[in-house]
């Protein structure tokens, strides 16, 4: 049995006259929490987009959950959840009506969607809230709904760029923890992006990507014995940099890639 879930080789990305993803090769394992970092313009936008079809490879090959993302797409998005980094609920609803909503998008019949919906309520902590209306949560309480739309299709690969962007340690933490047993308990691969190098400790490997490129990737214990430091926020300095980076031309796509991404998933 394959035990692959993503599948990454000599993988290429163009914007003109800027290499934005630069014959890159990785694979990430089923079940595993995979953390996928770099600066701003690094290229871990475009690769992202790509695995979820929301861009067409330049070059190379992409398999997600077996599938091709070029020539298989809608079996590609059917089989993975995506947290984006930008708000995407609709705040007039109530947290039940976001999740039906997004049910329905993906064909789940009434009863399987009503079930479904307790289900990733009662797993992200926010059962008693399903009447209310989003409009009047916290930060941390969109985000918790954000991540349980995103597993109602029972996805195999959980999507998460910079999922605790904004939010107190405390939630921060309580987020982490539900990622964890996520992948611990229902057996779902994590593919995650993150500025925090802390919440990359929880990850089982960390890549890092730097001018299209991956510089560096291993389990974070061996990249600090490696590299003989005490933290990935040293090991990030220390392959990418000090400079402060200007935004690059993937992470300029996010928003038109976001609006994309809406419209695909519908």
């Amino acid at each position: 049995m394959d035990e692959t879930a993503i599948k990454v080789k000599n993988l290429s990305k163009h914007f003109g006259s800027v290499t934005a993803v630069n014959d890159i090769s990785f694979e990430v394992e089923k079940g595993e929490v995979f953390g996928f970092l770099g600066p701003n313009g690094a290229g871990k936008t475009t690769t992202i987009n790509i695995l979820c079809t929301l861009l067409v490879p330049g070059g190379g090959e992409a398999i997600v959950n077996g599938f091709n993302v070029l020539n298989q797409p809608n079996e590609v998005r059917r089989s993975i959840g995506i947290i984006f980094q930008d708000p995407s609920l609709d705040e007039r609803l109530t947290a039940y009506e976001n999740l039906d909503f997004h049910g329905m998008i993906y064909h789940l019949p009434s009863r399987i969607r009503k079930a479904r919906i307790a289900e990733v309520l009662d797993m992200v902590g926010l059962s008693a809230k399903k009447d209310y209306i989003v409009r009047t949560f916290s930060g941390g309480m969109k985000r918790r709904l954000e991540i349980a739309r995103g597993l109602m299709h029972s996805p195999k690969i959980l999507f998460l760029d910079e999922p605790t962007t904004g939010l107190d340690p405390q939630t921060r933490q309580h987020i982490w923890d539900y990622i964890v047993s996520l992948s611990r308990d229902e057996k779902i691969t994590v593919f995650l992006t993150t500025h925090y190098m802390d919440e990359a400790e929880i990850c089982r490997r960390t890549a890092i990507i730097d001018h299209g490129k991956i510089v560096v990737l291993d389990t974070p214990a061996a990249l600090k014995n490696k590299y003989g430091v005490s933290s990935l926020n040293e090991i990030f300095l220390k392959v990418t940099g000090r400079d402060i980076r200007e935004e690059g031309s993937d992470e300029k796509e996010r928003l038109g890639q976001f609006i994309r991404a809406r419209k695909k998933l519908r």
